[in-house]
């Protein structure tokens, strides 16, 4: 017989763990990462975030919150999601290839001074690391959200943060504390207050 609190008390337990150990590692990239934002924001830029499934979410998540607004009334910020024009991703993935959906958009959209930002759980989404190149090649500044074996990802980010965790679901809660950690940071940066 299946004790369903306890399964339940076993993966909240887990998720607190590997947040616990994010805290004592992974914040001061997450600083350094706001400060590339606000930066980027504050000269004209924007940012380009792109994954897959559970990662495309987070990609529009963070976009969505920087467009609208997290917790302060502030000045909407330039974010684009390249996980949401279907049109786009079917057109490429049937003409070329689905490696290529995310790195076409940041040729056509991405600027210099502006900033990609990839989500790899496994750090090897080869959609995501093509991206990350274009970006490279394009002179954007790059930034990653992995887990703990960074994949390729590693060569490819000027700021890569990784979860402290094998486990696709711990490392995604950590994703999404770390989207609205950004999120604050940013809007402290640039508009000067909090909640």
């Amino acid at each position: 017989m299946i004790d369903f609190l306890d399964v339940a008390r076993a993966s909240c337990e887990s998720s607190l763990q590997v947040k616990a150990e994010f805290v004592k590692q992974g914040l001061e990239d997450v600083i350094e990462a706001a400060d590339a934002l606000a930066g980027a924001f504050a000269r004209g830029g924007k940012v380009l975030v792109f994954g897959n499934g559970g990662s495309a979410a987070d990609a529009q998540h963070l976009a969505a919150e920087l467009v609208n607004r997290f917790i302060l009334e502030r000045p909407p910020l330039p974010a684009l999601a390249l996980t949401t024009d279907t049109s786009i991703i079917t057109a490429i993935g049937n003409d070329y290839s689905f490696d290529e959906v995310f790195s076409k958009q940041v040729k056509a959209l991405g600027e210099k001074g502006d900033i990609a930002l990839g989500i790899s759980t496994s750090g090897s989404s080869a959609n995501v690391l093509l991206a990350l190149e274009a970006a490279k090649e394009k002179g954007l500044f790059t930034m990653g959200l992995t887990g703990q074996k960074q994949g390729g990802m590693t060569s490819l980010c000027d700021i890569l943060i990784s979860a402290p965790s094998l486990e696709t679901p711990r490392i995604q809660e950590v994703h999404g504390l770390v989207v609205h950690l950004l999120c604050e940071l940013v809007d402290l940066k640039l508009f000067g207050h909090s909640q």
